[in-house]
């Protein structure tokens, strides 16, 4: 018993599904480099919304590209649950963004060849898994798609389609979900059913969800924020609204 509780995690980790510690990313050299990140320290709740903010060239898309294993840090540690990027191969690395990390992006990214319902589990069966049904159609039913399943992508509105690329990342019950601007490609409505049903896959399938925005609207979905600039946390806020979000952008100069 006490060899166990050696070997185990620390009991903190079960509360963080994502963590960076001193991270640093650089690019270029000498006189040329720019610094994007600034030996950020940042953790993400387990089952809990938070968006990333800040001005353009803040650092906050750099840092998600990182944390999810899209991107190597210059220095510092990015974690996924207790697991260091850093000890990872690229074969590794690509098991664990396969299998533990959901992406959806401004981009669809859907097959257009396949069905709604081929691209929602297309990962599952890249990986050689059989989908947990009962979870792939509660995703379904919660994203409104049950009666789309059998359309290809150019048979579905924009916000079809991204409510597709959300469910493909939820699907495959990821620990967290990495969302890169999501909203940028759909019109004021489709953005807000989206952002919507973000909010339900946390409160109602326990989801994790990270949102890199610029969107004070987009935001106040969440339940944390935090604010980047010059690669530098440099605000977070609780419980946010639209109006506070955006008057605490606009010292930021954004």
């Amino acid at each position: 018993m006490t060899a166990s509780n050696t070997t185990a995690p620390p009991p903190v980790l079960a509360s963080i599904a994502a963590r960076t510690i001193d991270a640093t990313k650089v690019y270029g050299k000498g006189e040329t480099a720019v610094c994007a990140l600034d030996r950020v320290t940042v953790e993400f709740a387990r089952g809990r919304f938070t968006a990333i903010m800040g001005p353009s060239g803040s650092g906050k898309s750099t840092l998600m590209h990182c944390i999810a294993g899209l991107d190597q840090l210059s220095a510092g540690r990015a974690l996924i649950g207790d697991v260091d990027l850093s000890q990872l191969n690229e074969k590794q690395l690509t098991i664990l963004r396969r299998d533990t990390i959901g992406f959806i992006f401004q981009a669809f990214n859907l097959v257009p060849t396949l069905t709604a319902g081929e691209n929602i589990t297309l990962p599952m069966d890249l990986a050689g898994r059989r989908p947990d049904r009962f979870h792939v159609d509660t995703v379904i039913a919660t994203l409104g798609l049950g009666d789309r399943l059998h359309h290809r992508p150019s048979e579905l509105s924009g916000g079809q389609q991204q409510r597709v690329a959300v469910a493909r990342a939820l699907a495959s019950k990821p620990q967290i979900v990495f969302a890169d601007e999501p909203t940028g490609n759909l019109d004021s409505r489709s953005g807000a059913e989206l952002l919507a049903f973000l909010r339900r896959a946390v409160d109602e399938l326990a989801q994790t969800i990270v949102m890199v925005t610029h969107d004070p609207t987009a935001a106040a979905h969440a339940d944390h924020v935090v604010f980047l600039a010059d690669g530098r946390i440099v605000d977070r806020m609780d419980a946010p609204t639209a109006e506070r979000v955006l008057d605490r952008m606009k010292r930021f100069g954004e």
